[in-house]
């Protein structure tokens, strides 16, 4: 059962560093092949786009975070588009964008760090690992590792995709990882706009399938510590061109500790589609 866990600066400190030593050993040892290749030309087919606002107000947050999360963004949008992910190769969301370090020219921006809002190096990039994921349950590609958000901190108001649909992501150990198991290649496509990230998954042939997101099991229950949990399922349904169902897949669940009260629906854009 999910609870909050406080733990001492020095087991963070630890942790982090035991972390990234070990990813950076899988990258290297793993035997995956991780996509690398970029090009300028955007491929002929476009199979999902999506594009979420930059800038949210959001309670007790203050404008400041927002605008350098925009910083952010277009420094680590400029790592991933154009990629291209051929048959059997792996997208790795921190290997193409690699650390968010001020030398840079990354900003404070924010982050969540236990549920608590606060100013963090690179902050703001959920936003773009969000709207990848999303984008790739659009797609034909396949999911190999993703993180859900562990807190779910903001009510319902504004939400336009199902709790849970989101990617969380650290550098480096939290990662968002896309394999391709089709005999085309993708490309990803992400671009900043005067208020929107835009994101797109291209290939070289048109789309036999289209995709419908949709949870199940959703409910709240009351736990032993005195908070709320919310959880779901995330399911999809797989189309072919004449909209018929050709099969319904389980995709994930999901297990939020909540930051506001369960009855609370007005207020704030939700975390969903990234802050």
């Amino acid at each position: 059962m999910l609870k909050p866990i406080n733990r001492s600066r020095a087991r963070i400190y630890l942790g982090k560093k035991v972390y990234r030593l070990k990813r950076y050993l899988q990258w290297y040892l793993d035997g995956k092949t991780y996509a690398k290749t970029k090009q300028a030309e955007p491929l002929p087919y476009l199979l999902f786009s999506h594009k979420t606002p930059l800038l949210r107000q959001l309670k007790d947050v203050e404008m400041w975070l927002q605008y350098n999360k925009v910083i952010n963004l277009r420094i680590a949008a400029k790592q991933l588009n154009g990629v291209i992910v051929k048959p059997g190769e792996t997208f790795s969301y921190w290997r193409l964008i690699g650390s968010t370090t001020r030398r840079k020219g990354y900003q404070d921006g924010m982050v969540l760090f236990h549920g608590k809002v606060q100013a963090g190096v690179g902050g703001g990039l959920c936003q773009l690992s969000n709207l990848i994921y999303w984008m790739t349950l659009h797609s034909p590609l396949t999911v190999t590792e993703r993180y859900r958000h562990s807190y779910d901190v903001f009510p319902d108001a504004g939400r336009s995709q199902p709790f849970g649909t989101g990617a969380t992501c650290f550098y480096n150990y939290l990662d968002l990882q896309i394999r391709n198991d089709t005999n085309e290649e993708f490309q990803l496509i992400i671009r900043i706009t005067d208020a929107h990230l835009v994101g797109e998954w291209r290939s070289v042939r048109p789309a036999i399938h289209t995709f419908e997101i949709y949870e199940k099991k959703h409910w709240i229950t009351r736990e032993y510590w005195g908070g709320y949990v919310r959880h779901n399922e995330i399911y999809r349904r797989v189309l072919n061109v004449e909209r018929e169902v050709v099969r319904d897949e389980w995709v994930t669940e999901n297990h939020a500790i909540m930051m506001y009260e369960p009855l609370l629906t007005e207020g704030t854009s939700s975390v969903s589609e990234g802050i």
